[in-house]
């Protein structure tokens, strides 16, 4: 997925392609974004991505983007590069709806920290993208969702779904996403795209309307790991408005990326990623195991922890830390909540303080035995979901045994604050997008880059979705 090919055009380009061109004055920040915004004009009435689009302020900035460079002033990690931004994240005197009507006029007067780190490294903010309700497992009825630019019968993947349509379509180089149960990693798998899930508190969610903010990471959607890198390494670091932020020194990423896989040993629970699952996802994962070890790591049987408790209670923690974060407009504004947030909302409110304060016990117990388990490896890899990207009305059809199965392969590492890395395994035999994940030790994202982009080097996939 380099993109270094003369006849790639400039809204396919890698993230990281557009920042060495801009920088060298190969491509003007001003030409980048008015392809791009082009494109969105063109393309977004079908694929309907995003809420709100900047285009003045987007083409205001690359200008003075432009100016900077000419008049030889330090250019940033992302001068140049288009981003759009997940519309849960505060944009100073941008609407900023977070998918809900209750917020459909909320304008802050502040930017939230990400976008403030994004916009100091020369990032042009193309505008705010859809997500479903508050972060949650729907759009709101008002909202018509986004579309897969892969398959239009196929889930887009939640709640990040703008962002995983965005970037996969073209219509930005980068986007944010935020994951509380899986929602950068669901849209990253089925849009065909690198989503990269920081350590909690890796990345300051100051500014970033919360769903439950425990379990709440705001992480980089892009199609390269590189790109991930390099946003990452911008937005990381401690935060003095946020108090869960680590003070921890912020590495390279983009250094590791193209680095070697000699001594990194990558785990996996044979057990733990077949059960309940589609023979299709697990052939996903054996093929990424093999393209691994062909890239130089070792792959050994791992016993993961028990995380049963939490996959079958996050609905608990989630609803409760939810009726919290809402609790200025519901119930009061009830009539003005969609039906599933709605759902949550009330769930949370009646749920009982000792099955949320035993959901804690277990999530410090499966923290310290994963903890244990990276001992023994750099890596442990597992699927993202129990199938390949399911019919577009998925999320509308709950499973009788509930939701708990589709993220038993995401929400225990939400719980547990530990790192993730989704990585696209090519296509299926119908064009949709096949993934994997990688989890790391707490602050591991710099082996996870490196192992992500020798992975990538390994499996080559370079395709994009044919929509022009």
């Amino acid at each position: 997925m380099s993109g270094l090919g003369a006849d790639v055009p400039l809204h396919y380009l890698t993230l990281s392609d557009v920042c060495r061109r801009t920088k060298s004055g190969e491509l003007s920040a001003v030409a980048v974004a008015e392809d791009v915004l082009s494109r969105i004009d063109r393309l977004d009435p079908q694929l309907k991505a995003y809420v709100t689009v900047t285009a003045d302020d987007a083409l205001a900035r690359a200008a003075a983007l432009d100016a900077r460079r000419a008049s030889g002033e330090p250019l940033g990690a992302l001068h140049g590069v288009p981003i759009a931004l997940k519309d849960l994240l505060r944009t100073e005197g941008v609407v900023t709806t977070c998918g809900t009507r209750v917020l459909a006029d909320w304008v802050p007067g502040e930017d939230a920290t990400v976008v403030r780190r994004l916009k100091a490294a020369g990032a042009v903010i193309l505008g705010k993208l859809k997500l479903t309700e508050g972060a949650f497992s729907n759009h709101h009825p008002d909202v018509a969702p986004p579309v897969n630019p892969w398959a239009a019968d196929r889930w887009t993947g939640v709640s990040s779904s703008g962002s995983g349509v965005s970037v996969a379509a073209g219509l930005a180089h980068g986007a944010l996403g935020s994951d509380t149960g899986g929602s950068i990693r669901f849209p990253s798998a089925c849009c065909g795209l690198v989503g990269l899930k920081p350590t909690y508190g890796r990345v300051s969610r100051h500014g970033a309307f919360p769903l439950a903010e425990s379990l709440d990471h705001i992480g980089p959607m892009t199609r390269t790991v590189e790109d991930a890198a390099r946003m990452l390494g911008v937005m990381a670091g401690q935060d003095p408005k946020d108090p869960t932020s680590l003070p921890a020194a912020v590495p390279n990423y983009v250094a590791e990326a193209g680095g070697g896989l000699a001594g990194f040993t990558v785990g996996v629970d044979r057990d733990y990623i077949g059960a309940g699952v589609a023979p299709e996802a697990v052939a996903v994962v054996e093929d990424a195991l093999r393209l691994l070890q062909t890239a130089g790591a070792r792959i050994v049987d791992i016993r993961m922890p028990d995380c049963a408790e939490l996959v079958e209670g996050w609905a608990i923690t989630c609803g409760v830390e939810c009726a919290l974060a809402h609790q200025a407009t519901w119930p009061s504004r009830q009539e003005d909540y969609g039906p599933d947030l709605a759902r949550l909302l009330a769930f949370g409110l009646a749920a009982k303080a000792m099955d949320y304060a035993r959901l804690e016990r277990a999530r410090e117990r499966f923290r310290a035995e994963l903890d244990a388990r990276f001992s023994e490896v750099r890596a442990i890899a597992a699927p993202c979901m129990i199938t390949s990207p399911p019919p577009t009305d998925f999320g509308t059809r709950v499973p009788e045994e509930g939701m708990a199965p589709f993220i038993q392969f995401t929400a225990p590492f939400d719980y547990s604050g530990h790192p993730t890395i989704t990585l696209p395994v090519g296509l299926d035999g119908e064009g949709v997008p096949r993934a994997f994940q990688l989890i790391g030790p707490r602050l591991g994202e710099a082996a996870l880059v490196r192992l992500g982009s020798a992975f990538e080097a390994a499996a080559g996939f370079e395709a994009h979705p044919e929509l022009d």
